[in-house]
């Protein structure tokens, strides 16, 4: 056993801050009830690190979630922050309020597949085509694991269950459905690759606008076996990776040196840099056709794509095309929110 020696008249160094002073453990959670190896709690332990290296105020972020078992993370990361556990498929209303109330709250929704895709893809249409800022992560692993492993709508066409039973019917790719809505940041990613998912994590963090993020996340009890497209060796084996993605914050130098032609550098809202170098092709993630050709071209090749897909952060964000007052609308005094009596008099004249 080894000993750490301090010499007298000095103490031992405390944890490492980040930039407003918080340590690591400021931005954990409970622990985890989720079963052992579960790519969600990998995830979890993402959305840690890119809080703490971002500098977000837990107290600032709300955490709102739908049903299933990706729905039950929240409580696995930034126990500061503010949770709201939704209606199965009604995450993206309760958001949408919270974020009109007050548009000064950073907003992580955690949603799954079968709550996304199935029950919620109402309203999951509706959120895209607004552009709220949100972070909108669905932990996706083809199946409902609370109910014991059938298939979801993300669940490719031919893949098996543990039973031997195959999927004959074809999937929905939310990613390309995001971009076809008009979210403005949608990749996709896996719960195994720490580096992608963390710079991507935090790239949408600096994004002021509707963030998707599709995180492929095996479920080990029920869909990590031979025969299922959304297994640790499926997706290994099967990984087409569209670039290598990372991020400067505003906070950090920005003044870094890289090759024009092989990287695309994309300016986020508060500053920050995301660099998407190129590996093997000539891709534009600011092209929303290209975007959707190349979703389809890997579906079609049994590949799961992953990397930053379509970003826009020019385009205005719901808040903004709602044309809402700087200050949070929780926060105005009931003199500017409530109409007085003779405005609603005028009203009713109206409608005789």
């Amino acid at each position: 056993m080894s000993t750490t020696t301090v010499e007298p008249g000095t103490s031992a160094p405390g944890p490492k801050t980040n930039r407003i002073g918080l340590t690591v453990i400021d931005y954990k959670g409970g622990k985890t009830t989720l079963c052992a190896g579960c790519g969600h709690n990998a995830i979890s332990e993402r959305i840690i690190e890119a809080m703490f290296e971002m500098g977000v105020e837990p107290e600032f972020v709300i955490k709102p979630s739908g049903i299933g078992c990706s729905s039950k993370t929240p409580a696995y990361f930034l126990s500061r922050s503010h949770s709201f556990n939704a209606v199965h498929g009604r995450m993206p209303s309760v958001a949408t309020g919270a974020l009109l109330a007050n548009r000064k709250l950073v907003c992580i929704g955690v949603s799954g597949d079968g709550d996304t895709a199935s029950i919620g893809v109402g309203q999951f249409v509706h959120l895209m085509r607004r552009n709220l800022p949100i972070i909108y992560i669905i932990e996706d692993n083809g199946v409902y694991g609370l109910t014991k492993g059938q298939f979801s709508a993300t669940a490719d066409l031919g893949s098996k269950l543990k039973t031997g039973i195959s999927n004959d019917l074809p999937p929905i790719d939310t990613c390309a459905l995001a971009i076809q809505l008009g979210a403005t940041f949608v990749g996709r990613s896996f719960s195994g690759d720490k580096r992608q998912l963390s710079a991507m994590l935090k790239a949408a963090i600096a994004h002021k606008g509707t963030v998707m993020l599709d995180v492929v996340s095996p479920c080990v009890t029920f869909n990590d076996h031979e025969g299922s497209t959304k297994s640790y060796k499926y997706v290994k084996e099967h990984e087409e990776i569209l670039q290598e993605v990372s991020f400067i914050p505003f906070f950090e130098d920005i003044d870094v040196q890289y090759d024009p032609g092989s990287t695309v550098a994309v300016t986020m809202h508060d500053g920050s840099r995301l660099q998407l170098r190129k590996l093997e092709e000539d891709y534009n993630p600011t092209d929303k056709i290209r975007a959707l050709t190349r979703l389809t071209e890997a579906h079609d090749k049994g590949e799961v794509l992953t990397g930053v897909f379509y970003v826009n952060p020019q385009a205005p964000n719901f808040i903004e095309l709602l044309n809402v007052v700087d200050q949070p609308l929780a926060t105005l005094p009931e003199s500017m929110t409530r109409p007085p009596k003779e405005v609603l008099d005028a009203c009713m004249e109206e409608l005789r």
